[in-house]
């Protein structure tokens, strides 16, 4: 019922009776995002707003493609002469955008200011094993580590500054992306224009205004009245089903890396028994969850890591909705129905969510299921700040999060390993398996990829079977745009760097 009438909110705004749209200046593309970008210094800003502003503006060192490998981006290649020493070479003729040519300076720069123990960014933590950065010569540096680390070309896919980029970089950046900076009026818009040196050719629009539109329902509404051309991952599901039923915008989907699922605290002396876990997988329907409240817009998952990664492994252990099998779990783990016609629960959880109203939704599904199987739930909703940090804390039974771009394995190592509970990492359900620790630190020392790849389906088959999380769904990347774009190329990043191809057909209106 409160998903229908959200569904009818959304449908009535969005027929609300529309003037004549203003005519767009053909060659630039406006955007709405949802908020300002908190620090434009790709080194300190860490918000998804941020970020997306960044890809525009500078390039990273590394990047990384649609299967999640790491390639090549201001870098023609890496060699690894050593198990803890790479060699990064440079391409030749890439200029800033005020003129200078980038070399290995730029690069030795940025990584050398995050490891500065004066340098203040949230980015540290990703280079504890890095040593020293140095520039070999003009087109070349040398990044040393303290041990071997399979996954450290990762750590490559971050933009480059300037060399001597001070404090006024968070407001004024230069960098080597397709677009340049022009202006940054908070709480309103940052406006960006084509960057004609760029060494990728420039972008296919002069150029882009990024429109802080906060209501959900607002952006689909100037998507409609043609004040707004395009909008990613931004509209809510039910607002993306009223809008493609609509001739006068396109919809573009791609399957995305963010992973959904429900946190166990495997302390808990119930949630300690794995039949119990698997009990809890076998009673969620993730399908329903995916087909009404995701409306499509999501794909039932089986792990943490995305099916697109190239270390999937997707002979995992999976956990169809089977509501009497879940009982059968518990009976074998001595919960069995309770009261006078043995028709009461078998046992009671709590879990906790956070207040939007998805994630409410979400819960009263997850309910329904394990009510199935004799499980009484209580969900309980919080603000989101005061449910992560119960989280943070272990302050919970079961709990619902996401985890946003997963495109590394290494993240099985920081989920899953039993050093890696708070704070340390981000093992927060408690989850300790000594045969699993033993496989991560293989692979995280591991440096061959066919070897890496072995180990981690090894973990992910093991986890699968564990159940320290309940997998629930990786979220489908969207686009809504007016008509008349053309060049949309959604990948599983769904990075704005995809802005620099559109263009706008003015044959289409």
């Amino acid at each position: 019922m409160i998903r229908r009438a959200a569904g009818v909110a959304a449908a009535a705004l969005l027929a609300v009776a529309c003037g004549a749209p203003p005519a767009p200046d053909p060659g630039t593309i406006r955007v709405a995002i949802v908020s300002s970008p908190n620090n434009l210094d790709p080194r300190v800003g860490t918000d998804e707003v941020s970020q997306r502003v960044h890809q525009l503006i500078y390039d990273q060192l590394l990047r990384i493609d649609d299967h999640l490998r790491v390639v090549p981006g201001l870098a023609t290649g890496w060699t690894q002469p050593e198990p803890t020493r790479y060699v990064v070479a440079l391409r030749h003729g890439v200029r800033f955008h005020d003129g200078h040519e980038l070399t290995s300076a730029d690069v030795a720069y940025t990584f050398n200011s995050i490891l500065d123990p004066a340098f203040v960014s949230p980015r540290k933590g990703a280079y504890r094993l890095l040593q020293s950065v140095n520039a070999v010569d003009r087109y070349a540096v040398e990044f040393r580590l303290s041990e071997p680390f399979g996954s450290f070309p990762v750590n490559l896919v971050m933009p480059i500054v300037p060399a001597g980029a001070g404090a006024n970089l968070k407001q004024h950046p230069i960098g080597t992306g397709p677009y340049r900076f022009v202006r940054h009026l908070v709480d309103d818009r940052v406006e960006l224009d084509r960057f004609d040196g760029y060494y990728e050719g420039p972008a296919r629009n002069e150029h882009l205004v990024l429109r802080v539109v906060p209501d959900d329902m607002m952006r689909g509404l100037e998507l409609r009245q043609g004040s707004t051309d395009l909008v990613v991952n931004d509209l809510a599901p039910d607002l993306v089903h009223q809008l493609a039923a609509s001739d006068k915008l396109q919809v573009i989907t791609a399957p995305g890396t963010d992973y959904a699922y429900m946190g166990i605290n495997l302390r808990d002396p119930v949630l300690k028994d794995r039949r119990v876990r698997q009990a809890l997988a076998y009673a969620v329907d993730r399908k329903a969850i995916v087909d009404y409240l995701r409306r499509g817009l999501a794909e039932p998952a089986v792990g943490i890591l995305p099916p697109m990664s190239w270390m999937f492994d997707k002979d995992v252990e999976q956990f169809p909705v089977d509501p009497p099998h879940a009982a059968a779990l518990l009976d074998e783990a001595g919960y069995r129905p309770t009261g006078p016609d043995h028709r009461g629960p078998r046992l009671s959880l709590t879990l906790k969510v956070s207040s939007t109203e998805f994630n409410r939704l979400q819960s009263t599904v997850i309910q329904d299921g394990l009510s199935r199987a004799g499980i009484a739930l209580e969900v309980r909703t919080y603000e989101f700040a005061t449910l992560y940090a119960d989280v943070l804390k272990g302050n919970f039974q079961l709990f619902t999060l996401q985890w946003v771009g997963v495109s590394d394995p290494d993240m099985l190592r920081r989920a899953f390993h039993s050093k890696q509970m708070p704070p340390t990492g981000f093992n927060r359900g408690f989850y300790s398996n000594p045969e699993v620790d033993g496989l991560l630190d293989r692979a995280t020392r591991e440096t061959d990829d066919r070897t890496r790849g072995d180990l981690y389906s090894q973990v992910q088959r093991i986890v699968a079977s564990d159940v320290p999380y309940v997998s629930l769904w990786y979220k489908t990347n969207v686009i809504v745009a007016r008509p008349s774009l053309r060049g949309i190329q959604l990948g599983p990043a769904a990075d704005f760097r995809l802005l620099r191809l559109v263009w706008r057909d003015a044959s289409v209106h």
